[in-house]
């Protein structure tokens, strides 16, 4: 019987992109292939991620290539105090996020991960902006409701009524949103003040 073992943000984050890749794909993915998802260069690192998974009992590995099966999230909890959190789809310019024509269903979640007293939603990822983050397409992005955030923090701001989720870096006269990347066609965006903020991702749940 595997014993519970709590991941670190970076064995989540690659947890996430194993996940998304075996639900987009229907297959697993090959330690090459992970390597360059994740940007690694040793496939003894790969080795050392998928052993705490499999000791954790969140994968199991068998024979050949590509033999990985999850089994459980990490994001699954037993905690009987739990919220419901919406999931926001498409957001129309202009349209409030949480308008109920945006909310395509609730999902509930442990107050563990959903802390109280805050709100939160969850918005549906799209591209590969943030995917050295964790942040893979078509991800749920659980995302703390607040209009400030601090320097580093990775938030949703709204630029023109346009979302987008990115690393934020304050300066004096100016802000970057970063994209945090494999893909080199991302490119900062730098700003002054004319941008909202909408909340600060909490983290990523890939859709099993």
């Amino acid at each position: 019987m595997s014993k519970t073992i709590k991941l670190t943000q970076k064995q989540e984050e690659f947890f996430n992109v194993l996940a998304n890749y075996i639900h987009r794909e229907k297959i697993p993915p090959t330690n090459r292939e992970i390597l360059k998802m994740m940007g690694l260069k040793s496939p003894r690192s790969i080795a050392q991620y998928l052993n705490v998974l499999e000791e954790g009992g969140y994968i199991r590995r068998g024979k050949g290539a590509r033999n990985i099966k999850i089994l459980k999230s990490p994001y699954n909890n037993n905690s009987s105090k739990t919220v419901k959190v919406p999931v926001v789809g498409y957001v129309p310019c202009g349209v409030p996020f949480l308008a109920e024509e945006n909310i395509e269903k609730q999902i509930v979640v442990s107050e563990k991960i959903a802390k109280p007293p805050y709100k939160y939603f969850m918005l549906r990822a799209v591209g590969d902006s943030m995917n050295k983050a964790g942040i893979n397409d078509g991800d749920l992005v659980l995302v703390r409701q607040q209009m400030t955030a601090k320097n580093g923090d990775i938030v949703v701001a709204l630029i023109d009524d346009a979302a987008t989720i990115k690393k934020l870096h304050l300066y004096k006269d100016h802000i970057i949103l970063e994209p945090n990347s494999i893909n080199p066609g991302h490119c900062p965006i730098v700003l002054e003040r004319d941008f909202r903020i909408q909340g600060v991702v909490v983290r990523s749940i890939p859709e099993l």
